[in-house]
């Protein structure tokens, strides 16, 4: 492959990665990537899968350093997390899941709403509404099963159930939902593997992208914080409502 084209993809991976660390979306920049660089969609969702493994990978180490997870509180969700998505992801070669791509548009748009409607939402802690258990379970198990199967707006969905259900604040929302990703991420990572739907040499070039951007965008995260991670979250998640709805309409 030309090196000028793993230059590039090394760039979009780093790109990806800084931002994925902070506020998830990172699919907007490397899925367009991997079809421009002249793969089927199966093989690009698939290589897509194994480099953002790396990157979040990376997050969550930053994050894990820095005191902002709680194994004992997340491990439950791992499991939950990985089954269901490894579910979610044999499912959507089953059945259509063009009903998710006409809804989750809209519901990323009234995510966006909320969150410009809520200046101070995940500024601090406030009360939690489940146990860490239960919420590990019902979390895990829905948003698990969404990212195998559909897939985008997983971070968001989980970052703002973090807020909302466990009241922490932006910052350890952002780390439990790097810990869910790369769950997520790995389990449907098993699954192309074993149906030999990644291309190794392209993602090697965006792993390394990927483990850098990981690493800024955490190290940003942790030092400036929710009102920085805020801002970052809802420009990602206006950016993918935009995406999404011009894929819908225009397709």
């Amino acid at each position: 492959m030309e090196t000028e084209l793993l230059l590039l993809l090394f760039l979009a991976g780093l790109a990806a990665g800084f931002v994925d660390a902070i506020a998830g979306g990172g699919g907007l920049l490397t899925v367009p990537a991997l079809l421009w660089a002249g793969l089927d969609p199966q093989t690009a969702l698939g290589t897509n899968k194994m480099q953002s493994v790396f990157g979040t990978a990376m997050a969550v180490r930053r994050y894990a350093v820095a005191g902002l997870v709680g194994w004992r509180e997340v491990r439950l969700a791992v499991l939950a997390t990985f089954v269901a998505a490894a579910l979610g992801t044999w499912a959507v070669t089953l059945v259509d899941n063009a009903v998710l791509a006409r809804v989750v548009p809209w519901l990323l748009l009234g995510l966006a709403v909320y969150l410009l409607a809520s200046p101070r939402l995940g500024i601090g802690t406030t009360k939690e509404r489940l146990g860490p258990a239960v919420f590990a379970l019902l979390a895990g198990g829905v948003l698990g099963f969404y990212d195998g199967f559909f897939g985008p707006g997983t971070g968001a969905f989980w970052t703002l159930a973090c807020v909302a259900l466990r009241g922490m604040d932006l910052t350890r929302s952002i780390a439990y939902t790097k810990v869910a990703n790369v769950t997520s991420n790995a389990a449907s990572l098993a699954v192309f593997l074993y149906a030999g739907l990644v291309r190794f040499d392209i993602a090697g070039a965006m792993i390394a992208g990927q483990l850098l951007g990981g690493r800024l965008g955490a190290g940003m995260a942790i030092r400036h914080g929710a009102p920085f991670i805020r801002v970052v979250f809802v420009g990602v998640v206006i950016a993918m409502t935009a995406k999404l709805l011009w894929d819908q309409f225009a397709g």
